[in-house]
């Protein structure tokens, strides 16, 4: 065989592998054996080998993986990556299609998913190539898994089709039932552990080093939503059916995976089905997700901090188990909070054995009136820790006696403390009890926060054993003469601390004042201070009624800035910060192309728009100093009108009085 024909030859088997791919896994119709396939797949391998110069890099024989990852590189989402709202019951559907409506002003079409209980992933394709995969992370930036995701047969390596230049496409990578059942059954034969279950194996499977393993794992991958500038259509449902063509395996309308629905009824009918039969399925689901189908009405609606507002998840009735509680422990969280935690006779709950389970607080432990050696009934219901949810009152020995709840701290001994209006209990002992310090300084150096490399919750209560570090400011302290004596501390890991902590003083002031830890003063609200006030300094100085004048800061967030502040040692600490280098001012050379023209004014947009997207347009509006808002009120200044913007809304801004832009009018406004 000549070059040429070797070529030619390499092609076609490419081809035909990837229809053979296709026709299983996309159409459910495999027209090869498994060996057949495994023999042409064979041939490829080894004329790939012969000529390496016309392998492709997306090549099916890149399904068998062997290359091995040292590490996976964090990689910033295109398009956020957020989680949807869980629902429990049917009123929180109905309170959801009442939001929806009253937004939109029209009633509007769903498009009903089965909720695979997987690991989510967010891929990009590029001249129809797949580039690249993450997972979802922190919803902001993911681990970059593409060589392991390459070896899953049902993601496409190379697309079909009138396929966009480039878009991404998001699923739920999961092990099917069957393959996980073998894969156990191996281990067991093997000596080895079991997989705890079918999610945490695929995540874990997932970070493997050697894609190779990863291959032979058969993992599965179910595709539920396109993103993109140049999509076929403007519909959810229609455009997962478009991608079906150019090779995704998504829901399957035939098999009733994914339906359209015009009301609730037909929502509840989807959910109804899928609570009964789900147990007949191949793969884990815990639930239906429920979506608006239009895009135009997804923009409208928007997203909130953590999900957005067009869909919702509804979860299915959690399993619930009986087993014994042996013993009630209680743990101190870093803001003094305290948790009781039901200690279990081991139990199988939800494919996972349970030997704790979170009793909540004080009030709930008497009004279950939980003691220990009850039976009590436990269930996930939607939470990673397992909770209690009621007693076999019948099967009390006659001996119990009823709780009582701690009054010192477990750790430190402290007189708790119960603040009016909390369920918890508190250690208000913040600067003296240990799981508060470490707890505290973990957050501190967190992702979201100060981010520093080389540093985990594991290396801070290291450090804080030995005495090396007492409160957040002792981390920019450190040296080298006193980390490399530690265990698990050579030269190389401690350059990587330190080189982490001080590349940290470049951490932008938002998230320091975030990562230092004031109650109440999460992401979102660090960021609305930080605009505000822009230093630290007048931080500090603010006045209630100050406070309480930036937008949403309330009366217990305000409570909680000048509580913190009015500590002396907190004080002291954020001083001590300041002069080891941390930002504590906003930077006005990042923000030189802001203004504030827009300040005060809040503004809707509604319709479809010619230079810019509804993104794009609620960024230049708070860029600006202005307010998205999502509905229309006598408060509202402007209504930024594109095309195709739905009649009632415009009549409502009329009847109100609401001065109606168009896009050029806006562009006018801001760049005066």
């Amino acid at each position: 065989m000549d070059k040429a024909e070797a070529k030619r030859r390499i092609e076609e088997l490419s081809e035909e592998l990837r229809q053979h791919n296709y026709r299983y896994y996309q159409e459910d119709a495999p027209t090869v054996s498994d060996y057949d396939f495994d023999m042409l797949l064979k041939e490829l391998e080894a004329l790939e080998k012969e000529y390496p110069e016309f392998a492709d890099e997306n090549s099916p024989t890149k399904r068998v993986g062997g290359e091995v990852t040292k590490s996976f590189e964090t990689v910033k989402h295109k398009y956020p990556m957020l989680s949807l709202s869980n629902s429990y019951s049917r009123e929180e559907l109905e309170e959801f299609d009442e939001r929806v409506q009253k937004l939109l002003e029209r009633s509007v079409e769903y498009v009903c998913e089965l909720k695979y209980d997987g690991v989510a992933i967010g891929i990009t394709y590029k001249d129809g190539k797949i580039f690249r995969a993450l997972t979802r992370g922190d919803g902001s930036q993911g681990d970059d898994i593409t060589t392991n995701v390459k070896t899953i047969r049902s993601v496409p390596l190379k697309l079909q089709g009138d396929y966009p230049e480039e878009f991404e496409i998001r699923g739920e990578i999961f092990y099917p039932l069957s393959v996980f059942r073998k894969l156990n059954e191996d281990r067991e034969a093997a000596g080895e552990d079991r997989l705890a279950n079918p999610r945490n194996a695929a995540s874990g499977t997932l970070k493997m080093q050697d894609s190779a393993v990863v291959a032979e794992r058969k993992l599965d991958c179910f595709l539920y939503y396109v993103l993109g500038e140049e999509l076929p259509y403007k519909k959810h449902f229609e455009n997962m059916m478009h991608a079906g063509k150019w090779g995704f395996k998504v829901p399957n309308p035939n098999k009733d995976l994914i339906r359209k629905c015009s009301d609730l009824d037909e929502v509840f009918a989807f959910i109804d089905q899928w609570d009964q039969q789900r147990s007949e399925l191949n793969f884990e689901i815990d639930g239906v997700v429920i979506k608006v189908n239009d895009y135009d009405y997804q923009e409208e609606l928007g997203y909130t901090a953590k999900s957005p507002r067009w869909a919702i998840a509804y979860k299915f009735k959690a399993e619930q188990v009986e087993t014994r509680l042996n013993k009630i422990t209680y743990q101190v969280g870093r803001t003094g909070a305290i948790t009781p935690v039901a200690n279990l006779e081991p139990v199988l709950l939800a494919g996972t054995t349970v030997k704790r389970a979170s009793l909540h607080n004080a009030d709930q432990i008497e009004k279950l009136d939980i003691r220990e050696g009850d039976l009590v009934q436990v269930e996930k219901g939607g939470e990673i820790i397992p909770k209690v949810v009621g007693v076999n009152l019948k099967a009390r020995p006659s001996d119990s006696k009823p709780t009582e709840y701690i009054k010192h701290c477990p750790e430190c001994e402290t007189e708790l403390v119960r603040y009016e209006g909390e369920a918890q209990h508190y250690c208000p002992n913040s600067w003296g009890c240990p799981p508060q310090i470490t707890g505290k300084m973990a957050h501190f150096i967190s992702r979201k926060a100060m981010d520093i490399d080389g540093l985990g919750e594991e290396t801070i209560t290291q450090l804080f054993e030995a005495g090396l570090i007492k409160n957040i400011a002792d981390i920019y302290e450190l040296n080298k003469e006193d980390l490399l004596p530690l265990e698990r501390m050579a030269e190389k890991s401690v350059n990587n601390l330190l080189d982490g902590v001080e590349a940290s003083k470049q951490i932008p002031f938002p998230r320091v004042l975030f990562a230092i830890g004031i109650r109440y003063v999460g992401e979102t609200v660090a960021k609305k201070l930080a605009k505000h006030f822009k230093s630290m300094r007048a931080l500090r100085a603010a006045s209630f009624e100050e406070l309480v004048e930036v937008d949403e800061i309330g009366d217990k967030i305000a409570e909680g800035i000048i509580s913190f502040f009015n500590e002396e040692r907190n004080r002291e600490l954020v001083d001590r910060l300041a002069v080891l280098g941390l930002q504590m001012e906003l930077d006005e050379d990042a923000n030189a192309q802001q203004s504030d023209i827009l300040e005060g004014k809040s503004i809707v947009i509604s319709g479809v728009f010619q230079n810019h997207s509804r993104n794009e347009l609620k960024e230049l509006i708070e860029a600006n100093g202005g307010k998205n808002v999502g509905s229309l009120s006598s408060k509202t200044d402007y209504l930024l009108a594109g095309e195709n913007m739905g009649p009632a809304k415009k009549k409502k801004a009329e009847d109100l009085g609401i001065q109606m832009i168009s896009e050029a009018d806006f562009e006018k406004m801001i760049s005066a």
